[in-house]
């Protein structure tokens, strides 16, 4: 979705609720915005259909796996990015997120790993490619924060979510 959507305050209530309990039911979710039910999923599905929903997922804590490092990589491409380099994202699955970004560096990467030499394996891996710079992540005070509501939004928002809030 590359267009922004302009959303009304009922719109961006679903989306705020939805962010914070992705397992919420259509019913509570009506409820908790005073709509039927079925005004609700049609609601859902066209948030869906436009692309502001994406999609639903557990929340995972990766030291619960065994990753107990999370670190930033910086990555300054010595050649223009490749399928390689395509390919080597898609296919390491403790790269958590990849950024193409402005200034000296190219790519901005959120990485996890299990231990030291797992964050060295994954970094000589990069550095096939260009310059690494890593920082690990002592903690994260600040993680998945829901995304505020939309401009086009009233207070309306703010209020509903705060009222289901309570009630959970």
């Amino acid at each position: 979705m590359n267009q922004r959507l302009i959303l009304d305050a009922t719109d961006n209530a679903i989306l705020q609720l939805l962010q914070a309990d992705g397992r919420m039911t259509t019913a509570e979710l009506a409820r908790a915005i005073s709509m039927s039910a079925s005004s609700t999923a049609d609601r859902v599905r066209r948030l869906t259909d436009l692309g502001a929903i994406q999609g639903y997922r557990a929340v995972i804590d990766p030291a619960a796996l065994g990753y107990t490092l999370t670190a930033f990589v910086r990555l300054r491409l010595t050649t223009p990015a490749g399928k390689q380099f395509y390919d080597l994202l898609d296919c390491t699955p403790q790269i958590m997120e990849a950024h193409h970004v402005t200034g000296e560096d190219c790519f901005l990467l959120k990485v996890i790993a299990r231990s030291m030499p797992d964050l060295e394996d994954l970094t000589n891996r990069l550095a096939t490619f260009g310059h690494v710079t890593t920082n690990l992540a002592f903690r994260s005070p600040v993680r998945d924060r829901a995304i505020p509501p939309s401009a086009d939004g009233d207070d309306l928002v703010a209020e509903t979510v705060a009222r289901t809030s309570d009630r959970h």
